[in-house]
């Protein structure tokens, strides 16, 4: 799994505001790809959340004289107690940067950690979940809900590591639900003699028990205050739904696009979900595109073939795309010839052996 792209800079409105009453989700990143959430409420520093959490993440002074505690905080609102300029300047202040001695949250936040989990002597969590639900309706894709025995936090967009039953083999999944639930969704690509895609196929059944270990992973939705274009490449849906999922109870007030590309008739999926999205998100719209000349789809070839420089907006519009590599190279050829460099671009690459929607 792979992200880029710079993040928005400095505190902005969160993924989804909370009651001040309750504790707000806050989300380390370390710079192994780790993450972990954890809560804090709103009178308590982030440093004490995360010491009461089990997290050493860095710290010294704790006054705001040292700035060993320094992080960037990419997302949410806050407030800042004391500190002088030697810790934490005011540029710093004014693109996002933080100290968590001085730090108490106004909103779910997401921090970098500019530490690997190992030296903050924490790990990344493991789950033990029931399968609940697998549909095996399409002949390209399984679809299958795990049941957890308590709410699974992450960022929308990111993935975890899933055991295949009976090996010790895993293989990385971006949830396709919501956040917050104990109910979480997989799509996955049905890859012929595949570990998973066999046990799916061929094995599985409602009441067996999987384990996964996450959140992983960068590429999640960042708070939404322009334009946003979404670029899916077969099962690179799963985030994208687990993005809109999350955004139903919150509809933001910039546009969005999604389109959906796929190598034949047979992998359009979920394609009653993304019309109740539709209908539940003003602003929000998609289209559908079949590689495959002979399928008789509307819209054949590649998405990049159905997209237009305006849907650039002159560069003001965050841009995410989850496919394989031909296709997230497909998009930057794309996005190069039409001159125009997006405010942001992030990506997420898979492969597969039958990949090639782009």
């Amino acid at each position: 799994m792979i992200d880029d792209g710079p993040p928005p800079g400095g505190p902005s409105t969160t993924l989804a505001e909370k009651d001040n009453s309750m504790p707000y989700n806050i989300a380390l990143q370390f710079e192994d790809g780790v993450t972990r959430i954890i809560q804090c409420d709103a009178d308590e520093l982030v440093a004490d959340a995360a010491y009461r959490a089990k997290i050493n993440i860095p710290l010294d002074c704790r006054d705001g004289a040292c700035g060993t505690c320094k992080c960037h905080c990419e997302s949410g609102t806050y407030t800042q107690g004391v500190y002088i300029e030697d810790a934490l300047t005011d540029e710093e202040a004014s693109q996002g940067y933080i100290l968590t001695c001085q730090m108490k949250p106004a909103s779910d936040c997401v921090i970098r950690i500019p530490a690997s989990s190992a030296a903050c002597k924490t790990e990344v969590a493991t789950h033990s979940a029931t399968l609940t639900e697998i549909d095996r309706n399409s002949p390209t894709t399984v679809s299958f809900k795990l049941e957890a025995d308590k709410a699974i936090s992450f960022l929308p967009g990111q993935y975890v590591n899933l055991v295949v039953p009976g090996t010790q083999e895993t293989r990385a999944y971006s949830f396709s639900s919501a956040p917050n639930q104990s109910g979480v969704s997989f799509l996955i690509r049905d890859v012929p003699n595949g570990l998973m895609s066999t046990f799916m196929r061929q094995k599985a059944s409602t009441g067996d028990t999987m384990t996964f270990t996450g959140p992983f992973g960068s590429f999640y939705l960042r708070p939404i205050e322009r334009p946003v274009l979404m670029l899916a490449g077969g099962t690179g849906l799963a985030p994208f739904l687990s993005m809109l999922l999350s955004l139903q109870n919150n509809p933001p007030a910039q546009p969005i696009l999604l389109a959906y590309g796929v190598n034949t008739n047979d992998d359009l999926v979920e394609l009653e979900t993304l019309a109740v999205l539709k209908a539940a998100i003003p602003g929000f719209d998609f289209f559908t595109v079949v590689v495959d000349p002979a399928s008789g789809h509307p819209k054949t070839g590649y998405v990049t073939d159905h997209l237009t420089p305006a849907q650039l907006h002159d560069g003001n519009v965050d841009v995410y795309v989850c496919g394989p590599p031909p296709m997230v190279e497909g998009v930057r050829k794309w996005m190069d010839g039409a001159g125009v460099t997006p405010n942001s671009f992030h990506f997420e690459k898979f492969s597969s052996s039958t990949a090639g929607a782009h």
